[in-house]
């Protein structure tokens, strides 16, 4: 292979998205622009159903493949690479020794082994349950999933000395430094810095309160400077050692950073297998069908509130594969992609499907209900209906959904002005265009659709002491493609589609769990 023409002297940040099924690196310059990425897969096991499990050795030889192909390819000197920032999926827990090794796989994000301990957790009435808007908590959060450890596995549990998440475990594999993140400490281990931090009775109340001696005890901001790049791992992967290494946080919300979702106002909308609103306040509220707000989750003296849809492009996906042979054909003769042939189809359906609502809770409902018994229903079929009927019906139903997500914000005082939106999803214009008809709000899209390697990059500025902060850099490397604007007429026709959609699960919900407690129990 020849060698890569040499680029500018920089400087250069490397930004790490770590996925659910790669992890993803780009070489970055100041300005935003990525000279390369690479990718480098890695398996995802399934032990048990409804089990998710992950081998952290694993994880690692795909960073040093994907690393060293980056900087290869790129053509840059080691030597202009100044900056390290990294993503991982939130809520994958890592049991560790006192030698820092991995005692059994990771459970990640998707796992919801935890349910009993989830339901428990959720009947403890303090002030911590906040963050779960005082109402259900969800099987994927980490402390779930440490007390299902320590119940089910007590011998492991008694010999693990460092419990972290992902990104705690990949901090110290490249400095080793043992600390935390702000931004995954308060999403999801009910960390909150406005109190003091940890909160040991909450803990002791459901019984993991010796876990607290498990967990860094440093927790950072996201863009703080975690550690240094170690001499050895700095050797393995190719680079300098010395590098500074910014803490980092979870995926979708280090993606708000890569969409410059770093202010009240707007909200990050991150599109794909699922939807994730994310979105920045200057004051706390607190309340049933949201999670958050989140103290200096994202940016210190901000509050980050959160909403989100577990099925969203994975219905799309499902009905694409199981059901659209024809389209996929006459795709296949035009040369273009079947998701062309199905816009297009849906395309010429009138607002509303002619009736046709989808709720869509194909693998349960994150918010508001946070119900993993939910299922998706289809109503209002006649012998009119096509697949172009069905297609449209299915991407409003996740419109509608992101509707109720924020009619909920809403009536909590918070108001989105501006949707930033990333993903796959967004490359469909007729979808975006429903999404803002909707809500009746614009649509962003950025010029970089990799949101959440940019966002690591833009973490790895600030650690470098090239940007003075996180909404300065980010101001800096983000920019704008194009906006989507809402259509009045269209979201006044909507609207009834949308209250529709709200009514639909509460008349049904006890008929929905009371088939998938059958159905689970055969």
């Amino acid at each position: 292979m020849a060698q890569a023409s040499r680029s500018p002297a920089g400087p250069y940040v490397l930004g790490i998205d770590f996925g659910t099924e790669s992890v993803r690196v780009g070489v970055f310059a100041l300005s935003g622009e990525p000279l390369v990425f690479t990718s480098e897969a890695y398996p995802l096991y399934h032990p048990r159903p409804g089990w998710a499990e992950q081998k952290p050795d694993e994880w690692w030889s795909a960073l040093v493949a994907a690393v060293r192909r980056a900087v290869e390819k790129s053509g840059v000197d080691r030597e202009a690479i100044v900056g390290i920032g990294a993503d991982c999926t939130s809520c994958t827990v890592v049991a560790m020794d006192a030698n820092f090794q991995p005692l059994r796989p990771a459970i990640i994000w998707m796992d919801v082994r935890a349910a009993a301990q989830a339901t428990r957790i959720g009947q403890i009435d303090h002030p911590a349950r906040k963050y779960n808007g005082f109402g259900n908590v969800s099987a994927e959060w980490m402390p779930c999933k440490a007390l299902w450890i320590k119940e089910n596995e007590p011998d492991l549990y008694a010999k693990t000395r460092y419990l972290g998440e992902f990104i705690d475990w990949l901090t110290h594999r490249l400095t080793g430094e043992w600390v935390g993140s702000i931004n995954n400490t308060s999403i999801r281990w009910y960390y909150d810095r406005a109190v003091g931090g940890w909160q040991p009775d909450f803990y002791a109340s459901f019984g993991l309160g010796d876990a607290l001696d498990k967990f860094p005890t440093t927790v950072l901001d996201m863009g703080q400077v975690a550690g240094t790049l170690r001499a050895d791992v700095a050797a393995e992967l190719g680079l300098q050692p010395g590098i500074p290494v910014a803490e980092g946080g979870a995926d979708a919300f280090v993606a708000m950073i890569g969409l410059n979702v770093v202010q009240p106002g707007k909200m990050a909308f991150i599109t794909g297998s699922s939807h994730l609103c994310l979105g920045q306040s200057d004051k706390s509220f607190h309340g049933k069908g949201i999670f958050g707000t989140y103290t200096d989750a994202v940016v210190r003296g901000q509050q980050t509130v959160e909403g989100g849809q577990v099925s969203t492009g994975s219905v799309i996906k499902w009905f694409r594969d199981n059901f659209c042979g024809k389209e996929a054909e006459e795709a296949a003769r035009r040369g273009v992609d079947t998701y062309t042939i199905l816009n297009e189809l849906a395309a010429d359906v009138p607002i509303g499907a002619d009736g046709l609502v989808v709720l869509d809770y194909w693998q349960g409902n994150r918010t508001p209900y946070v119900d993993p018994e939910a299922r998706g229903i289809m109503r209002g079929f006649s012998l009119k209906h096509t697949t172009g009927h069905i297609f449209r019906a299915m991407i409003e139903g996740i419109a509608y959904g992101t509707e109720h997500i924020l009619r909920v914000m809403r009536e909590h005082g918070y108001t989105v002005e501006e949707l930033v939106a990333a993903g796959g999803p967004t490359k469909s214009k007729l979808w975006m265009q429903i999404h803002a008809d909707v809500s009746n709000v614009p649509i962003t899209l950025t010029e970089l659709p990799d949101a959440a390697a940019l966002g690591s990059a833009i973490l790895a500025t600030v650690a470098a002491g090239l940007y003075p902060d996180v909404q300065s850099a980010a101001a800096a490397m983000v920019r704008v493609r194009s906006q989507i604007e809402p259509n009045a007429d269209a979201h006044a026709a909507y609207q009834f589609y949308v209250d529709q959609y709200i009514a639909t699960y509460p008349r049904v919900q006890d008929l929905i769990q009371e088939t998938v407690r059958h159905v689970a129990a055969r």
